[in-house]
């Protein structure tokens, strides 16, 4: 990959623990990305490694409509204790960034699910790509991972590495998220 920017590595004290922190800045044609990465001082051979898509409104703002808050929080508390590293993937929405986010929920406050409003704005349900994912795992030189997700596209993404566990993310449904689960679930495939 080209045009990637890769920052100093500082210190990140956190409520889950003691993490360092590093940013990728990727230049798209029409676009800047700055990715983040959260690590251990000291990462397992096998590292335990999230993909967490940037989710604003729920991992800033506290969103019952999603888990992706809660599934934040998850990861980092179990790296924190075993290891590993997040990749905040800065993707938002799916990749079809916040404006179009928000009017999909508009979308979805009129009846839609998140991909009946996805391709009413003209997307598909998903418009992430793991390239900027895989640049990151190969520079730390992480060849094998035990992934913390429920999403089996971030599986089928990795080339580049072997995946020798995909660790479960449970999260608790809430009466915002429950359809929402259910089609990530029964149309996207998630192992939930």
């Amino acid at each position: 990959m080209k045009n990637i920017e890769i920052s100093n590595i500082a210190n990140l004290p956190t409520q889950y623990g003691n993490f360092k922190i590093q940013s990728f800045k990727e230049q798209l044609l029409h676009d800047r990305r700055e990715h983040l990465v959260v690590f251990t001082q000291e990462l397992p051979t096998t590292p335990n490694v999230r993909i967490h898509s940037e989710c604003l409104t729920g991992d800033v703002l506290g969103s019952l409509k999603c888990d992706c808050g809660e599934q934040l929080h998850y990861a980092l508390k179990y790296i924190s204790q075993h290891g590993g590293m997040l990749i905040y993937h800065r993707q938002e929405g799916r990749n079809i960034g916040l404006f179009n986010k928000v009017n999909a929920y508009a979308l979805q406050d009129n009846g839609l699910d998140t991909i009946q409003a996805n391709h009413q704005l003209g997307f598909e349900a998903d418009e992430r790509t793991y390239d900027i994912v895989e640049f990151i795992l190969n520079y730390f030189d992480i060849k094998r991972i035990n992934l913390l997700t429920n999403n089996p596209t971030k599986i089928n993404s990795l080339e580049s590495v072997e995946i020798v566990e995909r660790l479960e993310i449970k999260i608790d449904a809430n009466p915002f998220n429950q359809n929402y689960l259910w089609v990530k679930k029964s149309f996207m495939g998630h192992l939930l």
